[in-house]
């Protein structure tokens, strides 16, 4: 019991808090792309504080993929589950819109014809 405690529900009101999603891709997109659709997937999202910034970190460089976290200020903890999955709709709906493949990294295709996994081509 002589720990701290942190509010963070008072403490986000002024400062905000931070929310964040790893996404992994491939070394053959564009990093300014990514951080791009990423940081636009965020200022989409209801619950976002638009006046400060979202940001993208790459917090790996593995064998096959980058690790993209994105990060993004919100006011309103008590609504964070919401949040989040409004977050993940909008990056999937961005990238889909933009052409970029969200595959998992252990996903193997062999691109002699086989079909994307883009909604609309072939799949």
């Amino acid at each position: 019991m002589n720990g701290n405690t942190v509010n963070y529900t008072s403490l986000c009101v002024n400062e905000g808090l931070i929310i964040h999603s790893t996404l992994t891709l491939g070394y053959d997109i564009p990093w300014k792309t990514i951080h791009g659709l990423l940081i636009n997937a965020a200022l989409a999202t209801e619950g976002v504080v638009k006046e400060k910034q979202p940001f993208v970190l790459q917090t790996s460089l593995d064998d096959w993929y980058v690790s993209y976290q994105v990060n993004a200020y919100v006011n309103k903890p008590e609504i964070m589950a919401l949040i989040y999955s409004e977050l993940h709709k909008n990056i999937h709906e961005a990238f889909d819109a933009a052409g970029v493949e969200i595959m998992s990294p252990h996903y193997q295709a062999i691109r002699d014809g086989n079909a994307s996994t883009l909604p609309g081509q072939g799949v």
